[in-house]
């Protein structure tokens, strides 16, 4: 796994790196110090996962975040930051981040998410997640939208698992199904309600009411 770390602090990074490759399936082979450099190393070389902070200058890590998003969708974006702010987080998960925690997390939570995101699931920091839901869940009672997207009972049933944080493997085996057929499942559910990635559908099952 090829990883690209987006911190403005070089001690910093030196210690994230030096976390991460505990795991030997994890590579850093790219470091940068704020969103514009992240994006001219990803022009240039193949990346698989993004870790990244939110304050950083010249460019944040909400802006990187959505740029990253728009040009590679297939990249993982881990948000890592010393800030436990719910806007914060909210717009990480709106502009398609795959996670959210702090640098507070211990180094296996640290190593468990990087493979959580890498894997399609959803990882969100307890304390963050506490402040996330409830908006979320206003959002969602305030606005009382109704389904009007012709899902099938299927694609309603794994649109609530990836809006309950599983991953694609987690979905297979309750439904019963391979994990090809979950990913084409996905597909076909991202065309039907016009949403852009994993992250958006998982904002969208909470709001309409699925994972109750």
């Amino acid at each position: 796994m090829r990883v690209l770390l987006v911190e403005d602090q070089a001690i910093v990074r030196q210690g994230l790196k030096a976390i991460l490759e505990q795991d030997k399936t994890i590579n850093v082979t790219h470091e940068a110090a704020n969103g514009r450099e992240a994006l001219e190393i990803l022009h240039r070389h193949i990346i698989d996962f993004v870790m990244m902070d939110v304050r950083m200058p010249v460019m944040n890590g909400i802006e990187a975040t959505r740029e990253i998003k728009h040009r590679y969708p297939d990249v993982k974006i881990l948000i890592l930051t010393t800030f436990n702010d719910d806007e914060y987080a909210m717009r990480a998960l709106q502009e398609g981040a795959n996670g959210f925690l702090l640098k507070t997390s211990d180094s296996s939570r640290l190593i468990e998410a990087v493979h959580s995101c890498m894997k399609g699931g959803l990882t969100i920091h307890d304390e963050v997640a506490a402040k996330v839901m409830p908006r979320l869940l206003e959002r969602r009672e305030t606005s009382k939208v109704e389904l009007d997207i012709p899902l099938s009972q299927r694609e309603l049933a794994i649109t609530k698992l990836v809006g309950e944080g599983k991953t694609n493997k987690e979905i297979a085996e309750e439904q019963f199904l391979s994990i090809g057929t979950v990913k084409n499942h996905l597909t076909q559910i991202l065309q039907k309600t016009g949403l852009r990635d994993r992250t958006q559908l998982a904002i969208y099952a909470v709001k309409h009411d699925l994972t109750i």
